[in-house]
């Protein structure tokens, strides 16, 4: 899809999900000639399709692939919650502490089920017990992905539930002040009423915490629309709540303070029906193209941009043999027994080239395209 009519089709999703979340029936005249299967690829690379579908469904519009997508969110977010339940559940009895985290909480502010499309569960978790939270998931049925890789261990159980247990909110390498902030996220928890070993943030650090997320993802390889969706749901249940003084105070302290303004700025008259500005139309357009998890063409385009000795060798090289200090986060055990580092080394490049291979070729491909135009 060429980048016009790209753009075109994301601003037809983004006025589709605004009526969707707003309740209103789409104008008539405006969306006269969408071009339903673009409109739905890039639905999909935004996770928007099940809420845009409830927009075309209260304008008459039945399209058999949105409609499947709105369904199957539905179905994915009751059983994520019968899921989660189960999880939980088993944290109380073995005693560990626990908080669900991000869509599984902001779900149930949109208006209707399954118009937030879930991707996976994440839930935070006491780091101390990372093994027993393996054989926890593995007992209910779970097959772990990967583990103790980053901040988090990943969990899938047939047909759609994908689980993330973090045992910290952020890591050393990630933007800001984050890591730090977070470092002991315990004491700035709340106890859930209803249970032994749940928690909860105050709502002013939850909606900081969830603008840190996002400014983790936009830093590095980008973030997309739902993003922005996200921020203007929680504004337009919480914002005449909240302590805006504490708020500005602590992302201050997170390094974070301008990016959320802007984001909320703009997601605020996105999903309003307002008039962007043309430096808005510009910031809005990073978003658009970064799709929901960010493109890898981000990154290499902000590493080269600080790199002015830019050379294809030293970048390869570099993504290769990470800093020291990156093996803390990403590779644990190898920063802990530092002769295992090599393995390290040689399990990134296998991941990259087999497993991964989609994306280290999309990186590989824009690294000699941005050579060859410098």
């Amino acid at each position: 899809m060429q980048e016009e009519q790209y753009r075109k089709n994301a601003y037809d999703m983004i006025y589709l999900a605004a009526c969707a979340v707003n309740q209103k029936v789409p104008d008539e005249k405006r969306i006269q000639g969408l071009d339903l299967p673009s409109l739905f690829s890039v639905c999909q690379e935004h996770i928007l399709t099940a809420c845009v579908a409830y927009a075309l469904e209260s304008a008459g519009i039945h399209e058999r692939n949105f409609t499947q997508a709105k369904e199957k969110s539905v179905r994915k977010n009751i059983l994520f919650d019968a899921e989660r339940k189960k999880v939980l559940a088993e944290l109380e009895k073995e005693h560990i502490w626990y908080m669900p985290l991000k869509g599984a909480i902001i779900k149930d502010w949109y208006p209707r089920l399954g118009m937030r499309q879930m991707s996976d569960n994440d839930i935070l978790c006491d780091g101390n017990y990372r093994s027993q939270i393996r054989k926890i998931m593995l007992r209910l049925g779970f097959t772990c992905e990967h583990y103790e890789e980053k901040n988090d261990d990943a969990y899938f159980k047939p047909p759609v539930c994908n689980f993330e247990m973090h045992d910290r909110l952020f890591i050393e390498i990630d933007a800001g002040n984050a890591c730090q902030y977070y470092k002991n996220v315990k004491d700035r928890l709340i106890k859930d009423e209803n249970s032994q070993y749940g928690y909860h943030f105050r709502m002013e650090d939850f909606y900081i915490y969830v603008n840190a997320h996002e400014y983790k993802h936009y830093s590095d390889c980008g973030t997309g629309v739902r993003s922005l969706l996200d921020t203007y749901i929680i504004m337009r249940k919480f914002h005449d709540e909240f302590d805006w003084n504490y708020i500005s105070g602590e992302l201050k302290k997170l390094e974070t303070f301008e990016f959320e303004q802007q984001s909320r700025e703009l997601a605020m008259k996105l999903f309003n029906f307002q008039e962007l500005t043309e430096e808005e139309k510009s910031a809005l357009d990073y978003y658009i193209f970064s799709g929901v998890y960010g493109k890898i063409e981000n990154k290499v385009d902000k590493e080269l941009k600080e790199d002015e000795n830019f050379s294809k060798a030293k970048y390869i090289f570099r993504r290769i043999f990470i800093p020291i200090e990156d093996y803390k986060a990403w590779f644990p055990w190898a920063y802990r027994h530092k002769c295992l580092i090599p393995v390290a080394w040689a399990y990134r490049l296998f991941r990259g080239v087999f497993v991964r291979h989609r994306k280290f070729s999309a990186e590989m491909k824009h690294l000699m395209k941005q050579h060859k135009d410098k």
